[in-house]
């Protein structure tokens, strides 16, 4: 087995098709296509299913996608280290939409300091889509819900834990929670999320069927909502970083008692685990100073 191979291989189902893979090895299509059918040869088993197009791995294949890129990126980190350079590349990275706005750009802003050389690539998705391309060895790591299943071979650490937030249009002080929920119009965080649900199942534990005035799928349009005198809502604290003081009045939701938690999700065995070990204390050190 060659590291031409598994190189190619990465190469061919990152784009499906082995005229675009050709372009990103320096290789012609049909040296593409004989370095594939060599590693097929080698390990004894068909990779892609060739009757789709675009081409697409086969469960075997994606097993050794898998492996193949460990195996690729160590080898790069190895030559680095051993000529002297610098870690480099880029850092693969998911996140669920209510940290990828603050957090995890701040965040990257830090590890440039220790990294000067790490480029990073976010794609922003639910947190189960997220933990199954970390699994599939897709993206280096993501920041995920709490309370999605953790497949082995994966580990997740937690980097925030937050209150939720009762958030009202001013002069509302004097209500309380359930005066407010019941009485004023509700913008209801409609998407299928842990956040979504858990923001559900405390309006039902409270016995409140809010009077809803409007729903939408991002949390910035839903502080944007209250802001704008539409009615109340329920959010995580995060979504309130860097709202101009005075347009609305936020509250801890049940006195604090109702949590949501996010964390880092990454493979057990990783060529990356030196940089994501910064990043995880990186995340940590900003989520600190968001808080103090």
């Amino acid at each position: 087995m060659d590291i031409r191979q598994l190189q190619t291989l990465v190469a061919v189902a990152d784009t499906g098709s082995l005229a675009a893979a050709a372009e990103v090895v320096h290789l012609t299509p049909s040296a593409v296509s004989q370095q594939i059918q060599a590693l097929e040869g080698e390990l004894g088993v068909a990779l892609f299913d060739r009757k789709k197009r675009p081409l697409q791995l086969n469960a075997k294949g994606e097993e050794v996608l898998r492996a193949a890129r460990s195996i690729v990126q160590t080898m790069t980190e190895t030559r680095m280290i051993i000529s002297g350079g610098r870690t480099a590349g880029v850092l693969t990275f998911g996140s669920i939409r209510t940290v990828s706005t603050h957090l995890v750009p701040r965040a990257f802003a830090a590890m440039r300091v220790h990294f000067p050389d790490l480029t990073f690539e976010m794609s922003v998705g639910m947190s189960e889509a997220l933990v199954s391309n970390v699994a599939a060895g897709r993206i280096d790591a993501a920041l995920v819900a709490e309370h999605v299943g953790i497949p082995t071979g994966l580990i997740w650490a937690p980097i925030l834990t937050e209150p939720l937030v009762l958030v009202a249009p001013p002069g509302h002080q004097a209500r309380s929670d359930l005066e407010l929920l019941r009485d004023l119009p509700f913008i209801r965080y409609a998407t299928s999320v842990p956040l979504a649900r858990q923001i559900e199942t405390e309006l039902s534990r409270l016995s409140v069927t809010p009077r809803e005035v409007a729903v939408t799928n991002t949390m910035p349009a839903v502080v944007g909502m209250v802001q704008a005198g539409l009615g109340v809502a329920l959010v995580p604290r995060i979504a309130l970083y860097n709202i101009r003081p005075g347009t609305l009045d936020p509250r801890p939701f049940s006195e604090g008692a109702i949590t949501r938690c996010v964390g880092l999700v990454q493979r057990q065995v990783s060529s990356r685990s030196r940089v994501l070990a910064q990043l995880q204390a990186v995340l940590l050190d900003e989520v600190a100073q968001i808080e103090g």
